[in-house]
């Protein structure tokens, strides 16, 4: 681990082993997928959201369908995360297993922005990841929810609160508790507050303000191993 000049970020210079990953946690309406397609596009690097699901399915040997029923987005229903029969909860949890595989590789290989399914707890001994939360106020969700989906207010509110629901029951459950959706993230951003572009310009200046750190990193210890070697 480093810190850059100014002791404000630990890095580690290993990107082979810590590739710099942005995961995005999203509170539902607040456009957290779009908003890590634009950061993609900024970045130029690739983001993963359904494609862990593809990969995941491929691993499990089951069909994209059957373990988007049990994705923390995706879901219908609460109970699709807790539910009461054991049967269930077994499939549950070996597909998760399976979208935590990789998220794992994937977040090991290359920079890269992951969006959702606790991916920044299942990163979180990568000291060069950045955790972000993209939320905005419950009225601010609902209006958006509502014009894309053109329902009522009151369907799209009951609609937020349901999967927003949904979401954090995921948190608790495959962090066994220990992580929370709205927890230990290193920026959080308000969509209703700074809009789409807003957002994806603060988090593009944190991604490359922690590459620069970790070049930093790279270059200080490589001029400690020619200062070691000077010495020997």
């Amino acid at each position: 681990m480093a810190e850059n000049q100014n002791n404000l970020v630990e890095v580690s210079p290993d990107t082979c082993t810590y590739p710099v990953v942005i995961t995005i946690a999203r509170d539902f309406g607040a456009e957290g997928h779009e908003i890590g397609k634009m950061l993609s596009c900024e970045l130029g690097i690739p983001l993963y959201d359904n494609e862990i699901l593809v990969r995941a399915s491929m691993r499990a040997g089951v069909t994209t369908d059957q373990i988007a029923a049990y994705d923390e987005s995706l879901s219908a229903e609460v109970a699709a995360f807790l539910p009461d029969r054991v049967d269930t909860r077994s499939a549950a949890d070996k597909l998760f297993k399976q979208m935590e595989g990789v998220i794992r590789d994937l977040g090991s290989t290359q920079s890269c922005i992951i969006e959702g399914r606790l991916s920044d707890y299942i990163l979180r001994d990568n000291p060069n990841r950045i955790s972000v939360l993209v939320t905005a106020p419950l009225d601010a969700r609902v209006e958006i929810v509502r014009a894309k989906r053109g329902i009522t207010d009151k369907k799209a509110k009951k609609l937020v609160k349901r999967m927003q629901r949904a979401r954090e029951l995921f948190y608790k459950r495959y962090s066994a508790g220990k992580w929370s959706l709205h927890a230990e993230k290193d920026i959080v951003v308000n969509r209703a507050r700074f809009g789409r572009q807003g957002c994806v310009d603060i988090l593009a200046a944190a991604y490359r303000t922690k590459v620069a750190a970790v070049q930093c990193a790279r270059c200080s210890q490589a001029d400690d191993a020619t200062g070691d070697s000077a010495t020997e």
